[in-house]
């Protein structure tokens, strides 16, 4: 069955991947009509999400804010197949830095990064920093399960010379690059929920009280890693622009979660700024709770 999808589907990706920008949003538009107005793909999640996290908004605005949203996931959508065969002088065109001196005044040091970003704007067009960067890229994502598409999403990362690990994977990874001196770039999308089993730190995020993911932090501790947070601006429809903002040099100095609170608060800057760019799909709220009483 999987083999049989990836049959069915992979042509169309081929083929959207090959058509210039302008008929990608055309049909980008079109898919976004059945998505959004016609088969509601998960609008009660994206609605119930903006509800709570943008409690100061009317309802009207959320439903603007929705509608945006739809169109941007489509786009995103269909410019994830375009990176198939997208060139490397179109994605710099389309995605680029404004402080890269920043990121690479760190590879200076001669210290492996931890680099944490959100799913915020085009948070799949990063992997071409590593066009700039020197350092081993190593992105960490959740393995799909069909093995077809997975393998495929390993391909077209593989073009931008970045290797995907599993979250399973990255603690051996860089464990192994640590004992091999080879200095690399770890890019860590710590803005979804864990497991409430699994979380060892709880904090508010839009206000709300939640499990997060402390990995990154954790891990730039454990192996003496900078951490910098990438921050991404959609500039107009197809167009992005980057930012890198350093969290820390010496992490092992640096109380626990205070990184990870930090990241949460720059991640609501960028929400709260453009909230259409978020991806709302996620049941990032799911798990929560009222937080705890301060005390003096």
């Amino acid at each position: 069955m999987g083999l049989l999808f990836y049959i069915l589907v992979y042509p169309f990706l081929w083929f959207v991947s090959i058509l210039p920008f302008p008929i990608i949003y055309f049909i980008s538009d079109v898919i976004c009509f059945f998505i959004y107005d016609v088969f509601g793909y998960r609008k009660k999640t994206v609605r119930e999400n903006l509800r709570i996290t943008l409690p100061h908004l009317t309802e009207k605005e959320i439903l603007q804010i929705e509608r945006k949203f739809y169109h941007h996931l489509c786009d995103l959508f269909l410019e994830m197949a375009k990176t198939m065969s997208i060139s490397k002088a179109e994605i710099e065109k389309r995605y680029s830095y404004s402080n890269l001196e920043v990121y690479l005044d760190l590879e200076k040091q001669d210290k492996s990064i931890a680099l944490m970003c959100a799913h915020y704007a085009s948070y799949e067009w990063a992997v071409s920093l590593n066009y700039k960067a020197s350092f081993h890229g190593y992105g960490i994502y959740k393995k799909i399960q069909n093995k077809y598409f997975d393998n495929l999403v390993k391909k077209i990362r593989s073009k931008f010379k970045a290797n995907l690990v599993t979250t399973k994977e990255i603690i051996p990874t860089i464990s192994s690059n640590n004992r091999a001196k080879k200095l690399s770039l770890y890019g860590f999308a710590s803005d979804q929920s864990p497991k409430v089993g699994s979380a060892f730190h709880w904090a508010n995020f839009m206000g709300i009280y939640v499990p997060v993911h402390t990995g990154a932090e954790m891990l730039s501790k454990k192996y003496n890693m900078n951490v910098v947070f990438l921050r991404t601006k959609k500039i107009k429809r197809g167009y992005y622009e980057a930012s890198f903002e350093i969290l820390s040099e010496d992490a092992a100095s640096v109380p626990n979660y205070e990184i990870t609170d930090r990241f949460l608060k720059l991640v609501e800057q960028q929400i709260n700024e453009n909230p259409e760019y978020y991806l709302w799909t996620h049941k990032r709220w799911k798990h929560r709770k009222a937080a705890p009483i301060q005390t003096n």
